[in-house]
Formats: structure tokens, C-alpha cells, sequence
């Protein structure tokens, strides 16, 4: 009787654990739906940002033969900063570690392309794990998830723009899960500054009347694409996250079930060879009696 005790008291958390993680993943579920649609109105958006500033900026440098602006000086990189965004929990499977691993791969290659490299944190995830175990300087920007908006994204831009025009840094990379799927996400590194805007998407081939004059556009176009690229990597970063901790859930849910399931035959089985046990006691004890 004392192992179908134990047993039943290994069935009683798993289910409970069981219930738990399926209704994170229904939260997960609802949270995932509406970052999808923040992100299917984020990308197209900037898509046509990105094609609007590569046509623009191209015409300002062929017309005044200079860099048309600060934010697209094509310098060479000395002193970089890596903003590493990962999540402020954790139960989402590999999302964190990916981002991670990926961070260190970065600082060990790029450890002798760089006069100095440093690390810019967002999320409590990533933070807690740089300020233990980097070899470089961190920074954190935070609180950035507990109210995710494009007015914390433009703040953040614009900090990382002005040390850019400084001279403080030469080079900002953002580094992130791009979403796919609710089962892909993908590790990405992008180049927000300097901005070499041959490489944007090409827009169509149009000259533009400019009111006011082509730099006061320009000088208004270059800060809006940045800060647009820091809110859309935030946005990508968090409905993987969602997405992430969905299927994390799930496969917990599952795994929860599949363990209960298999103490609960071990229990009936148990249960079974003690009643047999028990008979078997009372058949024998009624046969010695008649003996």
C-alpha cells in the first residue's frame, strides 16, 4: 500500500503541473495573435521606409557629391555596440539560449576586427546573464517589455544615434529572433548604423518634387527609419517569444499527460497485483481451514 501511495502522490503535481502549463499556452496563444498582427503592420511599413530612403538618400549624395547625412557616414568600425534583445522570462525552450550563444559567437569573432566591443541589453534575461558571464562592458536599457511602444523604441534610437554622430561609436548592431512561425524563429544580426542605404530595398525609380528642401526631408526620413527598424526588432523579438513559449508549453502539456498516463498504469497495475495478492491470502487461508 505504500508504493500506490507514492505513486498517487507523484500523479497529483503532474497533473497540476499539467494544468499549468496549458493554460500558458493559451496565454501564449492570445499574446502571439496580436504581436502577429503588430508585426504584419510593422513590416510593410518599413519595408516602403527602407525603399523611400534608399531613393532619397541616393539623389542627396549624387547632388551634393558628400555624405547626406551624419547617420549614413560609411566609416570604418572601431568601437561597436551589440544591442542583444532577448525575453524578461524564461519557459520559452531555446529562445534565450539561441540569442546567447550567439552573442558570445559574435564577441569571440569579432574580438579582433574591433578596437572595442560592447554589449547593450533588452531584457532581463540576457541582462542577468551578461553581467555575470561577458568579458566586454554591458549597458541595459530597461523595463522595455513591460511597456512595449514605439515611443520607448524612438528613445532608444535616439541615444544610439546621437553616440553614432558623436563619434562614440562607429558601428550598432542588433541582434534578435526574427518570427517566422510559431515553431521558427530565427537568430538574426542587423546593421542599424551606420546606415549604407545601397543596401535598402529598392523602391520604384521616381524623382521627387521636395517641399521643404531635399536635406530637411532626408534630415527627417534617416531618424524615423531607425527608430522604425528598433520598434519592428522589438516586435519580432516578442511574438517570437510568444511563439517560443507556446510551443514550449505545449510540448510540456504533452509530456505532462504522456507522465501521468504512465503512472496511472503503474498505479492500476499495482493496485491490481495487491488485490490479487489479497485474494490469493484469503484462497489459501480458506483451503488451510478446510484442511
Amino acid at each position: 500500500m505504500a508504493s500506490l501511495r507514492n505513486i498517487r502522490r507523484r500523479i497529483r503535481p503532474v497533473r497540476s503541473i499539467q494544468k499549468i502549463t496549458a493554460a500558458m499556452k493559451m496565454v501564449a496563444a492570445s499574446k502571439l495573435r496580436k504581436a502577429q498582427e503588430a508585426i504584419q503592420q510593422a513590416r510593410p511599413y518599413a519595408i516602403e521606409l527602407a525603399s523611400l530612403l534608399h531613393r532619397v538618400a541616393a539623389l542627396a549624395a549624387d547632388a551634393h557629391g558628400e555624405v547626406p547625412h551624419p547617420l549614413l557616414d560609411l566609416r570604418e568600425p572601431k568601437r561597436v555596440l551589440l544591442v542583444v534583445i532577448t525575453s524578461d522570462r524564461g519557459l520559452c525552450g531555446a529562445f534565450n539560449t539561441n540569442i546567447v550563444r550567439r552573442t558570445e559567437a559574435f564577441v569571440a569573432k569579432s574580438a579582433d576586427l574591433y578596437e572595442k566591443i560592447e554589449l547593450a541589453t533588452i531584457g532581463r534575461r540576457g541582462r542577468d546573464y551578461f553581467k555575470r558571464h561577458a568579458t566586454v562592458s554591458v549597458r541595459d536599457f530597461p523595463g522595455v517589455f513591460d511597456n512595449l511602444t514605439f515611443r520607448r523604441a524612438t528613445e532608444i534610437a535616439q541615444g544610439l544615434a546621437e553616440e553614432f554622430v558623436r563619434r562614440e561609436l562607429d558601428a550598432v548592431f542588433l541582434l534578435y529572433n526574427e518570427f517566422k512561425s510559431a515553431m521558427t524563429q530565427r537568430v538574426t544580426v542587423k546593421t542599424l548604423l551606420p546606415i549604407d542605404h545601397e543596401q535598402l530595398p529598392i523602391g520604384a525609380d521616381i524623382d521627387y518634387l521636395y517641399e521643404p528642401s531635399q536635406r530637411e526631408v532626408l534630415d527627417s526620413l534617416v531618424p524615423r527609419y531607425v527608430a522604425t527598424e528598433v520598434w519592428r526588432s522589438l516586435l519580432e523579438s516578442a511574438a517570437s517569444e510568444h511563439g517560443a513559449r507556446m510551443t514550449a508549453m505545449g510540448g510540456a502539456t504533452r509530456n505532462a499527460s504522456d507522465l501521468a498516463d504512465r503512472l496511472t498504469l503503474q498505479y492500476n497495475r499495482a493496485r491490481q497485483a495487491a488485490i490479487t495478492g489479497e485474494l490469493m491470502d484469503i484462497v489459501g487461508g480458506a483451503n488451510a481451514l478446510k484442511g
